[in-house]
C-alpha cells in the first residue's frame, strides 16, 4: 500500500474546507477533536496545514473549533485584537516560506475588547496599562474614516470588521505576500466570527 502524503489543497480547496467545517460546527455535526492515533504520528514527522489563521485571543472564538479542524490541518496564530507585531509578520512568513500554507485568513470577532479599548483610546483619550496600550497603538490607525457617529453596538461592529481589513492590509503589502499573491499560489482573506452563533463571515476584498 502506497505511503505517498496526498498532493497539498489549493486556497480555493482550503477555502471551501473551512466553510464546511464552519457549517458542520453550527449544526452541531463537528467531526473533532478525535484522538486519531494514526493521523497524530504521522504528523509527529512533518505538519502540512492547509491555511495559517491570524484570529484573537478571546477564549470564545478558538479556529480550530469554529472551522471543526482536526490536528495538523491549520496553522493558529492568536494575539488580542489579531493584531500584526513583529513576532506575529515572522511567524506568518514562517508559515508562507516553510509551510507553504496557500490560504491565508485574518479573523476577527465580534465585540472584541481589544477593539473596543482601540475606539475608547481614539475617541475619548482613554489609557490602559503600558503594554496594553503599545497593544491598542496597532489597531488604532485602522480605526481611521469609520463613521463615529453610528449608535455605539454599530461603531463596534464597524471597528472590528475595520481593524481585520486593517490587518489583511498590512499582511498583503508585504514583499513576499505580494510576490506569493501575483504568482497565484496564495489567498488572503479577512473574515468575523459571530459570538452568538458560531458563524463566520468571509468578508468582500
Amino acid at each position: 500500500m502506497s505511503t505517498d502524503a496526498p498532493p497539498p489543497l489549493t486556497a480555493a480547496q482550503g477555502m471551501a474546507r473551512l466553510v464546511d467545517g464552519n457549517e458542520r460546527f453550527r449544526r452541531g455535526e463537528a467531526r473533532f477533536p478525535t484522538a486519531q492515533k494514526e493521523v497524530l504520528a504521522a504528523l509527529a514527522n512533518a505538519q502540512r496545514p492547509f491555511a495559517t489563521i491570524l484570529g484573537c485571543s478571546d477564549s470564545r472564538v478558538p479556529p480550530e473549533l469554529l472551522f471543526d479542524a482536526g490536528f495538523g490541518e491549520l496553522f493558529v496564530v492568536r494575539l488580542a485584537g489579531n493584531v500584526i507585531t513583529p513576532e506575529v509578520g515572522g511567524t506568518l512568513q514562517y508559515a508562507g516560506v516553510h509551510l507553504k500554507t496557500p490560504l491565508f485568513v485574518v479573523l476577527g470577532h465580534e465585540s472584541c475588547g481589544a477593539v473596543q479599548a482601540a475606539l475608547a483610546s481614539k475617541l475619548h483619550g482613554a489609557r490602559e496599562r503600558s503594554r496594553i496600550e503599545v497593544l491598542l497603538q496597532g489597531i488604532v490607525p485602522g480605526l481611521e474614516g469609520i463613521d463615529e457617529s453610528l449608535p455605539p453596538a454599530q461603531l463596534v461592529a464597524a471597528a472590528v470588521e475595520a481593524n481585520v481589513r486593517w490587518t489583511v492590509r498590512q499582511i498583503r503589502e508585504t514583499p513576499e505576500a505580494r510576490a506569493r499573491e501575483a504568482e497565484g499560489v496564495m489567498t488572503l482573506h479577512g473574515a468575523v466570527a459571530e459570538l452568538s452563533t458560531g458563524r463566520v463571515r468571509f468578508l468582500e476584498d
